[in-house]
């Protein structure tokens, strides 16, 4: 497992969950959630947010269907991811799978006792925190970095 933080991306239409891990990448924790609609302001922020950090990589969760197929929203996540890598570059950006990342992190959050109305923006967070642990736990058990490597915009 390579040492160093990182920090996961849940791409939202409306908003973006932020977690990191520590160095040791045992723990993945929320950040906060990064209004998303503006796409360069979120932008900014995330990149605000990795020179804060510094993390080794910046993981984002590439929506698929549950049979493993990629749509709409795969592709916006995918040309954001791209846009994001040319911003915060020398840093790379991996795609990981996040099936069911939301629902884990939403059903979490029910079972916590926080309503769905009141915890929109803390449910984002909390899938990031989904993304994050599984690409760690990916990591952990091949020995390579998850998911795939994120060419740059052009």
């Amino acid at each position: 497992m390579r040492r160093g933080r990182r920090l996961a991306v849940d791409v939202g239409d409306a908003r973006i969950g932020v977690a990191s891990c520590d160095p040791d990448g045992l723990l993945a924790t929320p950040v906060e959630t990064v209004p998303g609609r503006d796409v360069p302001a979120a932008h900014r922020r995330l990149a605000e947010l990795v020179a804060e950090y510094e993390p080794l990589e910046v993981v984002v969760g590439l929506p698929r269907s549950l049979s493993g197929r990629e749509g709409p929203a795969a592709a916006r996540v995918r040309a954001f991811a791209r846009k994001l890598a040319g911003t915060i570059a020398p840093v790379p950006v991996r795609l990981v799978d996040e099936r069911m990342s939301t629902v884990t992190a939403a059903q979490s959050m029910r079972a916590s006792g926080v309503s769905s109305k009141k915890g929109r923006s803390r449910i984002d967070q909390a899938a990031a925190v989904v993304i994050l642990q599984s690409a760690l736990e990916t990591e952990r058990v091949s020995g390579e970095p998850p998911g795939e490597c994120v060419e740059t915009a052009a």
